[in-house]
């Protein structure tokens, strides 16, 4: 059997909406009024079931703190976390082009004789 045959990442839906609610201490209605927002969106089982992985717990838990100690409304965490995916999204595609430019660069110095 495969080593990572158990190995589970924390994109990995495994909680029902009970336990999510539990593990981020929010009501199951709450979260979901959160996946009808879209703003978590966990995971499905065949029969259209929640489930939540690590991630969404943690996120979850963010949605919550913004709201009750920053008092951003839904919309406003909404837009917070699009722009946060949008960076991440946007500071990985930079480490990719830097990586790019970098093997450019050493191709062009191979490949050029001395001046």
């Amino acid at each position: 059997m495969d080593a990572d045959f158990f190995h589970l990442s924390d994109e990995t839906p495994v909680y029902v909406i009970s336990v999510a609610a539990q593990l981020s201490g929010l009501h199951p209605q709450t979260l979901r009024q959160y996946d009808r927002l879209g703003l978590v969106s966990p995971g499905r089982t065949a029969g259209r079931g929640r489930l939540y992985s690590t991630r969404d717990i943690l996120m979850l838990r963010e949605v919550q703190r913004l709201s009750q100690e920053e008092g951003i409304n839904l919309a406003g965490i909404k837009r917070i976390l699009q722009l946060e995916n949008d960076n991440l999204r946007m500071r990985a595609e930079l480490e990719r082009l830097r990586a790019e430019l970098s093997m450019i660069r050493a191709l062009i110095r191979y490949e050029l004789p001395p001046a």
